[in-house]
């Protein structure tokens, strides 16, 4: 987040917590782009909510 902005994860964080929950590379690579569009989509939702 940066002034109030989400701009997106921390792909190496992100990256290095499925590698521990087992996840191959691939498959990391695959699944997050289109879950962190959505969490970043809700998150606006939810600052909108809240600053509405």
């Amino acid at each position: 987040m940066s002034s109030g902005a989400v701009l997106g994860w921390d792909m190496g964080a992100a990256l290095q917590l499925g590698a521990a929950l087992g996840l191959s590379p691939l498959t990391i690579a695959e699944l997050l782009p289109p879950i962190e569009a959505v969490m970043v989509r809700r998150t606006f939702e939810e600052i909108e909510h809240r600053h509405g």
